[in-house]
């Protein structure tokens, strides 16, 4: 059964959520603000799949605390975002988040969001990624070595600590090295769906990417984006 940690301070919110949740076959446990959150994702033993953040919490914003939660752990994050405030999506994402849902939202789209980040993050653990064991069938495209099957990834022969959205988008590249993939075949390659109008989710998560990766020799991004095409991962 998947573990579900919800943190919002909206318990009326909460308890419709968890009861729905729960009727789907997940076990939910609520709590009420970023702290407590905080406290519970990276709790030994807790072994969430997934936590579903508000960004709007008191004492320790959403944005705070997956901040804290990142430095010790790679689960799953879905955050929850007033609807219209494209600045707080772009920042949870860029900060490692795996996807967002506006408020207010449907059980019905939030339990489809849940099951397709866990569908793509699946065999991710709550602690940082690992480096590649030796052994495991790797996808190779230059410096990058991916590990789908344990979802890790060394860069130039160092572990790289990448989310679970990251590595989906960065298999996608990797699988097609050298050519340009459009932005409508990487959403449908990384999340299963087409690519929503004004959705800057892929690039916000690319940037996040090519800072991790650095810059090639020559001053360039390994990943190249031609305007209103999509994106290239090179391989030398």
């Amino acid at each position: 059964m998947n573990k579900v940690l919800l943190v919002d301070d909206d318990v009326e919110l909460t308890t419709m959520l968890s009861q729905y949740l729960l009727r789907e076959g997940f076990d939910v446990h609520a709590v009420h603000d970023g702290e407590a959150g905080v406290a519970e994702a990276i709790g030994n033993g807790n072994g969430y799949s997934i936590v579903i953040l508000d960004i709007m919490m008191p004492r320790l914003s959403g944005i705070e605390a997956l901040r804290r939660i990142r430095t010790t752990s790679q689960v799953p994050v879905l955050m929850l975002t007033a609807r219209g405030d494209n600045i707080d999506r772009i920042v949870g994402l860029d900060m490692g988040a795996d996807d967002y849902v506006p408020k207010p939202c449907t059980p019905g789209e939030l339990l489809a969001r849940i099951r397709a980040i866990l569908r793509r993050t699946e065999g991710r653990g709550p602690a940082p990624a690992a480096p590649v064991a030796s052994g495991v069938k790797q996808l190779l495209a230059g410096p990058l070595a991916l590990s789908p099957g344990s979802r890790s990834a060394t860069w130039q022969g160092q572990p790289l600590e990448l989310t679970g959205t990251e590595f989906s988008l960065l298999e996608v590249l990797a699988r097609q090295a050298g050519q340009l993939v459009s932005k409508q075949d990487i959403s449908l390659q990384a999340f299963g769906q087409p690519l929503a109008r004004f959705d800057r989710r892929i690039d916000v998560h690319i940037s996040s990417i090519r800072q991790k990766l650095g810059l090639r020799g020559d001053g360039q991004s390994w990943i190249q984006s031609v305007r209103g095409r999509g994106y290239q991962l090179l391989l030398d």
